[in-house]
């Protein structure tokens, strides 16, 4: 097999008590890229769609081409690749869109390279691409994309990821109004230290996830989807966040919060049907100040990237 299509899905980072540490994937939206062996060595960006123009076709500068430059490397191939990508993520939008392209050609060439490495394995590539993308090497988006399903990112040295089983009938809602928040941007925003007091509330509050995740509880669940750290300042740069995320609550939402660095808003819920419910609730919201957004409602995807 010479030329293989891959998939991987947006990831919601955070989970607003465990900044980053929590992360899972969703169904959809998902990038897709089409990988090609060469006898040439080196990779290139034969072509990228649904960008409008904005991603860098050098090789040493896209997050899916550096993920295949890293494992081509790791083990020792003399071959080439060449990758076309397709955007359906839109970019800045706190759905883990850098992470899905890498993840999605990793899966790729992994596959046309017979699977010498399993999909922990493949994570260090990814990690690496993200440096690329935003100036740090963190694993809440790649992880879950590549590993499917709420993954917890436990420590970086060593790396020491793994997966919380979660209950069947999760639904997340996406919301994502036509804005771009920056990964860095958001960040920059941050304190560098917290109070004793926020950090207490904080540790319970992750614990508390991932019991009500495990059990299940899904009133646990709710409780536990409160983050004192980030959300109280990168709030402000999303426009409505305190009502829409009220209205989410009110039309049955467990909890709701921003997607990893926003303006992406998540909600939980119980079932499909509440689900959708919350998504129209919050998009009404975002109609009300005049910004366009687009939802998306799926259980949680416990498959991750894949070949198509």
């Amino acid at each position: 097999m010479k030329s293989v299509r891959a998939s991987a899905p947006a990831t919601v980072a955070n989970v607003s008590c465990g900044f980053d540490i929590f992360g899972f994937a969703v169904a959809s939206p998902a990038d897709e890229v089409v990988v090609t062996l060469t006898d040439k060595p080196g990779v290139v960006i034969r072509e990228i769609f649904g960008d409008d123009g904005r991603l860098p076709r050098d090789a040493s500068r896209n997050t899916s081409s550096v993920a295949v430059i890293e494992f081509l490397k790791a083990i020792k191939s003399e071959q080439g690749a060449e990758i076309t990508l397709y955007k359906h993520l839109a970019l800045g939008s706190g759905m883990g869109s850098s992470a899905a392209s890498s993840v999605a050609a990793l899966v790729a060439i992994n596959h046309l390279h017979g699977e010498p490495l399993s999909r922990k394995e493949l994570l260090p590539f990814a990690m690496e691409s993200e440096r690329i993308a935003c100036g740090s090497a963190h694993a809440d988006n790649v992880a879950p994309s590549l590993l499917g399903g709420f993954v917890l990112i436990r420590g970086y040295d060593p790396l020491d990821v793994t997966s919380i089983p979660t209950p069947a009938g999760l639904f997340c809602t996406l919301v994502h109004p036509h804005l771009e928040l920056k990964t860095e941007d958001s960040r920059r925003v941050l304190k560098a230290t917290i109070p004793i007091k926020d950090a207490i509330t904080q540790w319970g509050n992750i614990a508390g996830l991932v019991v009500g995740l495990m059990k299940p509880d899904f009133g646990l669940i709710g409780r536990s989807l409160k983050d004192v750290v980030a959300e109280p300042i990168r709030s402000v740069l999303i426009p409505g966040f305190d009502r829409i995320k009220e209205e989410a609550v009110k039309a049955g939402a467990l909890g709701c919060g921003i997607s990893g660095s926003g303006p992406t808003i998540f909600a939980l819920s119980t079932d499909a049907a509440t689900a959708q419910r919350v998504g129209e609730a919050m998009q009404a919201q975002f109609t009300d100040l005049k910004l366009k957004s687009d939802v998306f409602v799926s259980e949680i995807n416990n498959a991750g990237a894949k070949i198509l």
